[in-house]
């Protein structure tokens, strides 16, 4: 009797493994076909595309982040699995139905990281959206630079009085506000920038916005849903162009550093003086990151002439609100993410945010 009940485990035991084979076999499949070209191109645009945008618009139906609701109830399922686990060995005194559960949650995760590669890293392995909008990132001087930064604080600090204010001179424009709007603001850059071209659906914010800023971020794209979700606990001045990075990656705009200009250079050609003025912001955040170490006195001469009220008390904001909240989860956080795109050739990683100026001088500079 004893001896049936162990053959009984043991064969319940290849349930398992048979569920981890398939996806690490998928997972396998990915890096083998990764380095074609034509492959991956052929499965982002004509299978996974499609069908993140059909899911987007699908889920867009519902008001809440369909996303962190399955990732809530994937991180629990998963918690209470493993400590049931743990309980019935203790119990049962038998290593054979523990290692059993291990193998199902090894599966699981295998699972997500299977559909993770298929469903977005995939989109890391095709032209890039610079390469197929032929737009140039190449070397630029430092008075080019120092030019564009200008612009984008002459622009920034002309519509910063025109957004809504409370009496202290804070950005007043609601988050829903921002995520209603949303949707239009990719309608003029379509005509430029023809592979951005998509139904647009509304972001959706995130409950837990404040564990997001913890650990330093202000939104995710989620590819099993086809939803942008966005922060809104950050300081609301930039929230509308992090609407539209995370509506970049619904167009397929992978690489960070892409996804910054393309909504910089969307909010920018909007008809909405919000998000135009955001935009410029977050523009101008990133052309000061690059320009005060190699020019500082060119930097302080733009603030100097330039940061009026509105735009001051905006800089402040946004500076004070992630000052506050740094700390050694947000450092690890960022290794993290920094390791996941490096894994997936992405060569300058989570500095990849701050590449986005090579873009912007050389989009912006020849208009000047």
């Amino acid at each position: 009797m004893e001896t049936k009940k162990r053959d009984r485990s043991i064969d319940l035991l290849w349930l398992p493994l048979g569920a981890v084979t398939i996806p690490l076999a998928l997972v396998i499949l990915f890096h083998i076909l990764k380095g074609s070209r034509g492959v991956m191109s052929g499965w982002v645009w004509f299978v996974m595309a499609p069908l993140e945008q059909a899911l987007g618009r699908l889920w867009s139906h519902i008001p809440f982040s369909v996303a962190e609701v399955l990732a809530a109830l994937f991180l629990l399922g998963c918690a209470v699995w493993l400590v049931r686990a743990l309980v019935l060995v203790c119990r049962q005194k038998a290593p054979l139905p523990f290692l059993r559960r291990l193998l199902a949650l090894a599966s699981a995760w295998l699972w997500l990281w299977a559909g993770l590669c298929w469903l977005w890293n995939a989109a890391y392995y095709v032209p890039s959206f610079a390469q197929r909008e032929s737009l140039s990132a190449a070397p630029y001087s430092v008075e080019k630079l120092a030019a564009v930064t200008e612009y984008f604080a002459r622009q920034a600090a002309a519509l910063a009085p025109q957004v809504p204010r409370d009496e202290e001179s804070h950005f007043a424009v609601t988050p829903s506000e921002c995520l209603d709007r949303g949707p239009e603001i990719y309608q003029n850059i379509v005509w430029e920038f023809p592979s951005l071209d998509m139904n647009s659906v509304k972001a959706k914010p995130l409950l837990c916005s404040r564990l997001q800023s913890i650990f330093g971020f202000t939104g995710i794209y989620f590819p099993f849903t086809g939803e942008a979700n966005v922060n809104v606990d950050a300081p609301a001045c930039l929230l509308p162009a992090t609407i539209a990075h995370e509506m970049s990656h619904q167009r397929m705009v992978a690489s960070e550093l892409e996804a910054n200009f393309v909504a910089v250079a969307a909010c920018a050609s909007c008809d909405d003086v919000v998000f135009q003025y955001s935009g410029y912001l977050m523009g101008l955040i990133q052309l000061c990151n690059a320009l005060y170490p190699v020019d500082d006195a060119a930097w302080y001469a733009i603030a100097e002439e330039y940061f009026n009220r509105e735009l001051s008390v905006d800089w402040r904001d946004n500076s004070e609100y992630w000052s506050a909240l740094e700390s050694s989860l947000e450092d690890a956080a960022e290794d993290a993410y920094d390791s996941f795109l490096k894994s997936n050739d992405q060569e300058l990683g989570i500095r990849s945010y701050g590449a986005c100026v090579d873009l912007l001088v050389n989009y912006f500079g020849p208009r000047l």
